[in-house]
């Protein structure tokens, strides 16, 4: 046997998962480990297991990629541990004066995070006409005197106009220096707060990618390998390391996504809608093409709204650990000591599924007494489970019949009937406990646009435009870690923008490739 071998890891709330795939997707080794306070913990004991279980002495050597979809920049923002002090500066005088930034934020996110806004002449028209020329005497006067871990530029329909930003980033690097600068006409999409908020919290979590990255490192050169790392990141695609040291942000509502993937793959099914049930909550998406569906809603992190991609999920509070007749709660990583399979003395959904004969799960039988308020609980569930189903499918067909499938997936998918109203059927893969993981490891490089562009007339001029778009989403693809052969544009959309002088569409482009090779 010989080859390249690569691991994927994804760190949930209850447990971390790993794979290892060789070179033709196939899967060598799985494990799961809980997921330790600090996360690095964890990470590190299920990379020793997974790479414990490889068939062979000595194939850990091979192992040449890894790819990690991680909580950290999530839970950073929840606990604002760990976060970095943000110089805030909007390019939007005059015209947007009356709402500072950060004026929706958290009394003690904002607190933790700015150390100091400014608003200063510039910004765009949505048609990408100045409204005002750059003010660079305040720009450095602002960057000058206000120290910052790092600096975060948001300027007024800068997805139709990046020329004012990227001068603000030139001028931070002669003025300051090498402080990283977050740029949000490359992290959101139109909205000036919502793409604000977005980019300050991106400049927020350097420091945090910088120390995932290298615990990572260490864990890895500990154990010997020296390889790639890779990131997963929002849609279910994966970013290189230095890649995502530049945009962190977007590694948040990478565990769903690596899921939805992960069950894609298993499964061979491109259309269908997944169910991961872990040990806390289930999550519900809707893969399209093999990919996730994405929200077109505003996204919510930590109280701050934003407005970058991310999975349309929908979470309900079921999982292998859920308390029964409790409100809302969960064992978490405890189930092996609580639940009345594992010898405990806490009724868990685990138990009801086990006394359902859904699963075989424990060391104990489950006890008598217990049996008919278990069997309430697993109705319950079912219910809740179809109404979940039928809310992200978006309702029925005409005729009635469902269209699509549901994939179980996850730790605690033995929770899930063999027959769910709603789904036309239910597919439980194999390894569909550690799908997150699988979905990191197969998971293709990607990168996306969105700008503005006339909705008709223009002759070449808008398929110029069309076509640079195009090549700007295939390039950030490239650095993201695709090979620059095989990047395709894998979506391309055009929403009509009202109320403009002149028509004009909002034009989002996403290319999309497998890894570029290694040598040797």
């Amino acid at each position: 046997m010989s080859g390249m071998l690569r691991v994927g890891i994804d760190v949930g709330g209850t447990n971390t998962d790993a794979v290892v795939l060789d070179d033709d997707d196939r899967v060598l080794a799985t494990a799961k480990r809980p997921t330790s306070p600090d996360v690095t913990g964890g990470l590190r004991a299920v990379l020793d297991a997974v790479l414990a279980e490889l068939p062979e002495p000595g194939m850990e050597k091979r192992v040449k990629r890894v790819m990690l979809g991680t909580t950290h920049a999530t839970n950073a923002i929840l606990e604002r541990r760990a976060l970095g002090r943000v110089a805030v500066l909007r390019l939007g005088a005059p015209a947007t004066t009356s709402v500072p930034p950060l004026s929706e934020w958290p009394d003690d996110l904002r607190d933790t995070v700015a150390a100091g806004t400014a608003i200063v002449r510039g910004g765009h028209f949505v048609d990408g006409r100045e409204i005002a020329p750059l003010d660079v005497d305040a720009v450095r006067k602002f960057v000058a005197t206000t120290p910052a871990d790092a600096i975060a530029v948001a300027g007024v329909f800068s997805p139709a106009g990046a020329d004012q930003e990227n001068r603000v980033a030139e001028i931070v690097r002669a003025e300051v220096g090498d402080v990283p600068v977050s740029l949000s006409h490359e992290i959101g999409s139109l909205g000036l707060l919502e793409r604000e908020n977005a980019t300050v919290l991106n400049a927020a979590l350097y420091g945090v990618a910088r120390d995932v990255t290298a615990a990572l490192r260490e864990a890895l050169t500990a154990r010997g390998l020296e390889v790639e790392t890779f990131f997963a990141q929002n849609d279910g695609t994966l970013m290189a390391v230095d890649y995502a040291a530049r945009y962190p942000v977007l590694t948040i509502g990478s565990g769903p996504a690596n899921s939805l993937r992960g069950a894609a793959y298993l499964s061979g099914v491109a259309d269908a809608i997944v169910a991961d049930v872990g040990g806390t909550s289930t999550d519900l998406g809707v893969l399209v093409g093999g990919f996730p569906r994405e929200s077109a809603a505003a996204v919510e992190i930590g109280g701050v709204t934003t407005n970058f991609r991310m999975p349309d999920i929908l979470s309900i509070a079921l999982g292998g650990g859920t308390i029964v007749g409790a409100e809302p709660r969960s064992v978490g990583y405890r189930i092996g000591t609580e639940a009345l399979v594992f010898g405990g003395s806490t009724p868990t959904m685990t138990d009801a599924a086990v006394a359902a004969g859904r699963g075989t799960v424990g060391t104990r039988p489950v006890p008598e007494e217990w049996r008919e308020r278990l069997a309430l609980a697993v109705r319950a569930a079912d219910e809740a489970v179809a109404d979940a189903v039928d809310r992200v499918a978006l309702g029925r067909s005409r005729s009635g019949r469902a269209e699509r499938p549901l994939v179980a997936v996850g730790g605690g998918a033995f929770l899930l009937a063999d027959e769910v109203p709603g789904a036309r059927e239910v597919i439980r893969p194999a390894h569909a406990e550690v799908a997150n993981a699988v979905g990191a490891a197969i998971a293709l490089a990607s990168g996306r646009i969105e700008t503005i562009v006339p909705a008709s007339g223009g002759g070449s001029s808008r398929a110029r435009l069309i076509d640079n778009a195009k090549e700007e989403a295939a390039a950030r693809a490239v650095a993201a870690g695709a090979d620059p052969a095989t990047v395709q544009i894998v979506e391309l959309s055009e929403i009509p923008l009202s109320y403009l002088p002149e028509p004009a569409v909002r034009l989002h482009v996403k290319a999309a490739g497998p890894l570029a090779r290694q040598a040797g």
